[in-house]
């Protein structure tokens, strides 16, 4: 069911392109947002426009989160619209792996591949959101999303030690930012999910997810849409007391 606000609240996903991000998109869309998706892979655009064909109000730009200036750029890329911003989904994210499919060990892994994943998993998600807090403070009501990851909840025997400590910085930047945002009548909350199908997932190396879905009390690895699910309900009106929370959305493969 649409909700009749939905077309007056832009949502902006970032690493919309395929996977969970353009399962966000899909389903905000769904429910009659008009959708900016943002990657770094030309395929957003086709993204995008299958959207566009389905009826929907989309748009795809090319953005690296991690890069300060194009994200400083965004709301005269996007223009008038830009007002309309109501729903920001922090979902960029890379995972490197070993030629191997495998995770690098912190022994082995080159302080580049560090860096790049903290700045792309983290620092993006502070410079979206901060470039999007002029225009949701205007209207006094907004929703930050981040998209986590169940490593920065327990071990991980998949991601490796970036990714593990940028999504759990995301986490309590999420915290920080609640605290901050909450008198503007603006939550953040985050979602953490487990093993998704994704192409991000298929990376690993044969009989990851296999393995990994002995697990999983539900028996069943993830799709986008459960992730996406989610995300509809944290943008909705129903969840303005919920703020500074992190979801976990695994099939019971991590219980707090």
């Amino acid at each position: 069911m649409q909700d009749h606000q939905a077309g007056d609240r832009l949502a902006l996903i970032t690493g919309a392109a395929r996977g969970i991000g353009a399962g966000i998109a899909r389903h905000l869309a769904a429910l009659g947002h008009p959708v900016l998706l943002t990657d770094t892979l030309p395929e957003v655009e086709a993204t995008a426009a299958a959207l566009r064909a389905a009826g929907h109000d989309a748009r795809a730009l090319f953005l690296d989160v991690a890069d300060d200036a194009a994200v400083a750029a965004l709301p005269a890329a996007v223009g008038p619209a830009w007002d309309r911003l109501g729903i920001v989904v922090n979902n960029a994210g890379i995972s490197p792996k070993g030629p191997d499919g495998k995770r690098r060990p912190v022994a082995e892994m080159p302080a580049a591949e560090w860096r790049r994943v903290l700045e792309v998993n983290l620092t993006g998600a502070f410079l979206v959101s901060q470039v999007a807090l002029p225009a949701l403070k205007a209207r006094r009501w907004g929703r930050i999303v981040m998209i986590t990851s169940q490593a920065a909840r327990a071990k991980s025997q998949i991601a490796g030690a970036a990714y593990a400590a940028a999504k759990t910085g995301l986490m309590g930047f999420a915290r920080s930012l609640a605290t901050e945002c909450g008198p503007h009548g603006i939550t953040v909350n985050s979602i953490a999910p487990g093993r998704i199908d994704t192409p991000m997932a298929q990376v690993a190396g044969a009989g990851v997810n296999e393995a990994f879905l002995a697990q999983v009390p539900m028996g069943r690895v993830g799709k986008p849409a459960d992730v996406a699910a989610v995300v509809g309900f944290l943008a909705s009106d129903a969840a303005s007391y919920l703020t500074g929370t992190t979801i976990d959305v695994g099939g019971g493969s991590f219980m707090p």
